[in-house]
């Protein structure tokens, strides 16, 4: 099997730090019963789960509510050819306690686009995978 130096996975802590160093990810999920992705921007909670902010009306509430879904972020530098991906994996579920509403209101994410009475989106972070591709210098 080739073996290729390049190419390195990512411990789980090294992941979340990187994640949290980007503000935009994409959300993979289903809709009408076909995958969807949609960027959107996000923060870590302190328990490492990704947390989404999103109008109360946002066809996402209704399509991600209480099931499994995938959020990947990433960073890239095409004229090194290095870069790394995380992928999150596990329940999303509307945030619906008050108090934890109020201090997401405080702390969490705040949508790039204006929202009257946002609602917070919680994925659990129950499944991490993530890659590194150190810089390659190409044969051409």
């Amino acid at each position: 099997m080739f073996q290729n130096d390049a190419f390195r996975a990512l411990d789980r802590q090294e992941s979340l730090r990187l994640l949290a160093k980007v503000p935009v990810g994409r959300v993979v999920y289903t809709r009408q019963a076909l995958p969807a992705v949609l960027p959107i921007n996000f923060s870590l909670d302190t328990d490492a789960s990704v947390l989404l902010s999103t109008s109360p009306d946002s066809d996402l509430v209704r399509a991600i509510d209480g099931v499994v879904v995938a959020f990947e972020a990433d960073e890239f530098d095409a004229a090194t050819r290095s870069g790394w991906s995380v992928v999150v994996t596990g329940r999303a579920t509307v945030v619906t306690d008050p108090a934890e509403h109020e201090r997401l209101s405080q702390a969490g994410p705040t949508s790039w686009m204006p929202l009257r009475d946002p609602v917070f989106i919680r994925i659990e972070s129950e499944m991490v995978t993530r890659r590194e591709l150190r810089g390659t210098h190409g044969t051409q």
